[in-house]
């Protein structure tokens, strides 16, 4: 489930991948319809011991925790077109290492749709600052993967004395468009259009059921793979499918809006913009919390900013850590999850170290 989730996932943030795939339907030798009902049941009953909702002056934000409150929270913001359902596998682990995991759903990812109005990465980060307060919770680590950490290096950007740590999975250490930056007039055109020329949407289906029939993995092993179910959407035409609205949201569902992105960014919408404009450089001038920066560095590296990374650390050489996983793609935690764990597990004994009533703050 997990192999092919990932196929789509985090690729419309500004790399040169696509959020394509060859759509052809697959034969079942398995009784789908059986699964997706025992997926339901499933769903339903992990949504009522971990999941919760918040309504925030933005959104009502669905979220899942995991782990004792008295325990150091850790606030995680997932990637593009994938929802707090990421960390599933691994947040029991997480747990274990002494964390109090909560992990959002942002704009119209996992139970939580896009506001009407609109909204940037900032209004993401005021809305976990709403959670906080209605948890009580005075300081928290903040982490997130790709367009997630963005969301945190936000957070920390307007609520610095909220914040106990940062961790930055291939997100938000370096400014978006530090890639494309680099490039040619002419590359830069080249380059857009070779990634919307094979684009296709995801399929759309009339029901939930034959939406989940597509994305069951057969080759997974069997199981309900009930959290598919927060992949999937409704939107206004009553068509499931997975990331309604999400390209439009990001401005991202054409080549002119993704240029506007790189270019022009106040020609485009707020929450493009945002992304755009953040620049980690000035935002950690002044940093005074640890960060734990996550780099993967492979032959294909879709963010090869690894001297941009290191380059921070030298700015603050106490407080950052910067852990380079080689021959990783951008997904560490999907890729190398044990060693995730472990990492996170390091990080928060350096908080403690720094910090030593850290859980009772």
């Amino acid at each position: 489930m997990q192999t092919l989730i990932y196929v789509f996932i985090s690729i419309l943030f500004t790399v040169n991948v696509s959020f394509s795939q060859d759509f052809s339907s697959s034969k079942f030798s398995l009784d789908v319809k059986s699964i997706y009902d025992s997926a339901k049941v499933e769903f339903n009953n992990y949504e009522k011991k971990h999941g919760r909702f918040i309504n925030t002056k933005n959104v009502l934000m669905h979220y899942l925790e995991w782990g004792n409150p008295k325990n150091t929270p850790l606030i995680w913001v997932h990637g593009s077109l994938t929802n707090s359902y990421e960390l599933k596998s691994i947040a029991e682990d997480i747990v274990q290492e002494g964390y109090y995991l909560i992990a959002i759903d942002s704009y119209g990812h996992g139970l939580t749709k896009i506001p009407e109005h609109e909204v940037s990465l900032y209004h993401l980060a005021d809305d976990i600052n709403e959670l906080m307060e209605v948890k009580k919770i005075k300081k928290a680590v903040i982490g997130g993967w790709s367009r997630g950490g963005f969301t945190a290096t936000a957070f920390y950007d307007t609520y610095p004395d909220k914040v106990l740590g940062l961790i930055l999975e291939d997100g938000g250490s370096v400014s978006t468009n530090t890639y494309y930056h680099k490039l040619l007039p002419h590359e830069l055109d080249l380059r857009v259009k070779d990634i919307f020329k094979d684009r296709q949407s995801y399929p759309l289906f009339n029901n939930e059921f034959e939406a989940f029939k597509f994305l069951y993995d057969q080759s997974a092993g069997g199981g309900s793979q009930f959290e598919l179910l927060a992949w999937l959407t409704l939107d206004s035409n009553k068509k499931w499918s997975v990331g309604s609205g999400i390209e439009k949201l990001f401005n991202m569902d054409n080549e002119r809006k993704f240029l506007d992105n790189i270019l022009r960014p106040t020609q485009s919408n707020l929450f493009g913009e945002s992304m755009a404009i953040i620049e980690p450089k000035i935002v950690y001038r002044n940093l005074k919390v640890p960060m734990l920066i996550l780099d993967p560095v492979s032959d294909q590296d879709a963010f090869p900013f690894k001297n941009e990374n290191r380059e921070l650390k030298n700015q603050h050489p106490s407080l950052i850590t910067h852990k380079i996983y080689e021959n990783t793609g951008h997904n560490i935690h999907y890729e190398k999850p044990k060693m995730f764990v472990k990492d996170l597990g390091f990080f928060l004994k350096t908080i403690r170290n720094q910090r030593p009533n850290t859980a009772l703050e």
